[in-house]
């Protein structure tokens, strides 16, 4: 490893599995300083991570406790990774008003909330990346059974360039992460619920998700997490207000 975070103070949410998990460790192994957060915060325990916390997204005064609570203990940010998610299965004649909102609030207004709290002292500071986990199903791609999922995913796209577009003289990048179909615990049980809806095994479940895949096979999370380490480090100080994807060619 390079140490191309060492010294930054960087918080990553979700980060108990899969995407965010990978992130938190790509970035501890860089030097950095993480704040693990997650809703379990079982699953943060064992990263060797500079602060490990529960932290409910959803949740505007957690947020903004949490925000008092890293100033006064690190001083401002320099890298926020937004990772928590949800992705809801069908079509929009499946998506009652209780799935659109929640939907809504875990994918996007999470990020709304966590940037609002953190960016002030980032701001202060002038400098400061923000990433932001978008999708290839988003504005960019639209697969099937995927409704709520991709507007949501599009709206992160949305935000991340709003953001970008507004603090971009004032030492602020943020960019978005759009994988493709990744290796991940989230996957396998979306994998296990269409197994039991559809009446297949897992394994033809599991080898319809591949197929959509033009590379042949599935990323892995490691691949999602060296992406954003890329955003986040000052070797893409010049890389601001995009979506980058890491879709084995799904969005091609």
């Amino acid at each position: 490893m390079s140490n191309r975070l060492q010294g930054k103070v960087a918080l990553v949410t979700a980060a108990g599995q899969g995407i965010g998990r990978a992130i938190a460790e790509a970035f501890i192994a860089e030097g950095a300083k993480v704040i693990a957060t997650d809703i379990a915060e079982d699953k943060v325990q064992d990263l060797k991570a500079a602060k490990r916390l529960k932290l409910d997204v959803r949740s505007q005064e957690s947020v903004e406790a949490l925000a008092k609570t890293i100033a006064s203990e690190f001083g401002a940010l320099d890298i926020l990774v937004n990772c928590a998610g949800y992705v809801h299965n069908g079509s929009v004649l499946d998506c009652g008003d209780k799935d659109w909102d929640f939907s809504f609030d875990l994918n996007v207004k999470s990020m709304h909330r966590t940037i609002k709290a953190f960016l002030p002292a980032m701001l202060e500071k002038k400098s400061g990346s923000i990433v932001n986990i978008s999708s290839a199903v988003s504005s960019i791609r639209g697969v099937p059974n995927r409704y709520a999922y991709g507007a949501t995913k599009a709206a992160v796209i949305g935000l991340t360039k709003a953001v970008a577009a507004d603090f971009i003289k004032q030492g602020i990048r943020c960019n978005a992460v759009c994988p493709g179909t990744i290796e991940s615990p989230s996957l396998d049980e979306r994998i296990a619920t269409a197994s039991k809806e559809t009446g297949r095994s897992v394994e033809a479940v599991r080898q319809s998700f591949v197929e959509r895949q033009p590379m042949g096979r599935l990323g892995t999370t490691r691949e999602v997490a060296a992406l954003a380490l890329f955003l986040a480090s000052d070797e893409a100080s010049y890389i601001t207000g995009q979506p980058h994807l890491v879709d084995g060619g799904m969005a091609m």
